[in-house]
């Protein structure tokens, strides 16, 4: 029985070439940013029957698009080692993970908020 799921699954472009750091007494992490687009009609749509009671949709409007921008975390050996060396800005590829929520402080002393996917 699952009470709880943290999971999300993206596809998209990466934005930047990946890199490596390391924090002292850390794991090193491999990070790049992934964009994803969400397109969708504006306007209205007429839904017809056609011969064999097919039904077509034609929607009427102008395309819409939006960007999503996602950092991505890669912490795991093997699969870290590999983004590094292969992914590379503009590759498609599918990202599977968990959505982490945390907080730091910049270096003009303010508190921040940021929202990562840990591959």
């Amino acid at each position: 029985l699952v009470s709880a799921m943290n999971r999300v699954q993206l596809l998209g472009r990466v934005g930047q070439d990946p890199i490596m750091r390391q924090v002292e007494g850390k794991n090193p992490v491999t990070i790049f940013s992934l964009a994803t687009n969400e397109m969708w009609r504006t306007g209205d749509s007429e839904v017809g029957q056609g011969g064999d009671s097919v039904i077509s949709v034609h929607t009427l409007g102008d395309i819409s698009q939006k960007t999503t921008w996602h950092r991505i975390s890669v912490f795991r050996p093997g699969l870290r080692d590999v983004t590094y060396q292969y992914v590379r800005k503009g590759s498609r590829i599918f990202v599977e993970g968990k959505i982490d929520y945390g907080e730091y402080i910049d270096k003009n002393n303010v508190r921040r908020q940021a929202t990562t996917i840990i591959a």
